[in-house]
């Protein structure tokens, strides 16, 4: 395959590490207005070329919306580095990828170019980091999400969120930065709302991955509903707040077609593993474990959670992100959930 066009040094040398791509640079550019041409069996298509030094989930969507509004011309992203979550992101809506990680997808009519690069996420940005949505930060995207249709003061997220001011006014700084929300006004009465709240949800989810403390125990029950309810009865009984996730708390929003082998639940940071297991009746296991519970340095994973058949649920959001990184058929159920119950 071969790319043709005036591209600057940064893209020049991606392409250039590009395996089975030849470049032909074009200092003054191409005529009427094209970005590149690609050139493969016989055949030529022209293509407009954006370069971006990184790609999340957000630069990912605003590349989409781009796409919808420009659909006469194929694009194709030239990237520094990029994310999972914005590859698939850009590869469901058609749109070409090549980074220097050594990823690249470009489809067109009579074309399928695709390389995976090493199984590696990309680095954090080494000059002047955003706002993570993570911990804290992560709390007010979840209030965002949850409220969707809202005009939002600094004041009223950090309240919703229970953050401090100055946190909830860089995580709209940040948002605003990557065209997720827009603001009107101007000082104490400006006011943002969510514009893209579908580029909100993935580039929470990108960023907000847990490493929880995990205590494993073993419930006698001879259903997964059964233990389901009995594990929820217990803590509440016991005064330990809890928010059940994964496939179980799937099971009681958007119920799917699979099995609950083991009950994942959120449980307040300050439970010791062993008053957790006393509490809720569990035997300590090492293996054959059918509920895992699930501490953070916090109590964020409990923000947000609702009710559920008389049982305490992670937010959807929450229960949407823990299920993605569940590698027991958990994309699956994370897809339904999004379908059936958050519906963007």
């Amino acid at each position: 395959m071969k790319i043709e066009g005036g591209f600057e040094a940064e893209a020049l040398r991606i392409l250039r590490g590009t395996p089975g791509m030849t470049v032909v640079a074009e200092p003054r550019g191409l005529d009427r207005g094209v970005d590149a041409i690609i050139r493969f069996a016989g055949t030529r298509a022209t293509v407009a070329i954006e370069f971006k030094h990184r790609a999340n989930a957000a630069t990912a969507w605003q590349l989409v919306q781009y796409a919808r509004a420009n659909p006469k011309r194929p694009i194709v992203v030239i990237a520094g580095e990029t994310t999972a979550q914005a590859r698939e992101i850009l590869g469901d809506h058609n749109i070409g990828l090549i980074d220097g990680l050594g990823n690249a997808h470009i489809e067109l009519p009579g074309l399928l170019f695709h390389l995976e690069g090493p199984l590696r996420e990309s680095r954090p940005a080494t000059t002047g980091p955003p706002t993570k949505l993570s911990g804290k930060a992560g709390l007010a995207a979840q209030a965002l999400l949850l409220h969707p249709d809202r005009g939002w003061q600094i004041q009223d997220l950090a309240k919703d969120a229970g953050v401090s001011a100055g946190l909830a006014h860089r995580v709209l700084e940040r948002l605003e930065e990557e065209a997720i929300v827009t603001s009107k006004g101007t000082g104490p009465k400006r006011v943002r709302r969510v514009a893209n709240r579908t580029a909100l949800l993935d580039l929470w989810t990108e960023e907000n991955v847990e490493r929880p403390t995990r205590t494993l125990g073993h419930v006698l029950a001879q259903t997964p509903q059964q233990l389901i309810t009995k594990l929820g009865t217990n803590l509440e009984r016991a005064g330990i707040d809890y928010a059940l996730t994964g496939a179980a708390g799937a099971s009681l929003l958007a119920p799917f077609v699979t099995a609950v082998p083991v009950v994942d639940v959120w449980v307040t940071a300050t439970a010791a593993p062993d008053e957790l297991r006393h509490k809720a009746n569990a035997e300590p296991v090492t293996s054959g474990q059918n509920v895992v519970f699930l501490q953070a340095k916090d109590d964020t994973p409990l923000a947000f959670r609702e009710q559920a058949k008389r049982l305490w649920v992670a937010n959807r959001f929450r229960l949407y992100g823990d299920l993605l990184l569940d590698p027991r058929r958990g994309r699956e159920q994370a897809e339904h959930l999004r379908r059936e119950v958050i519906k963007f």
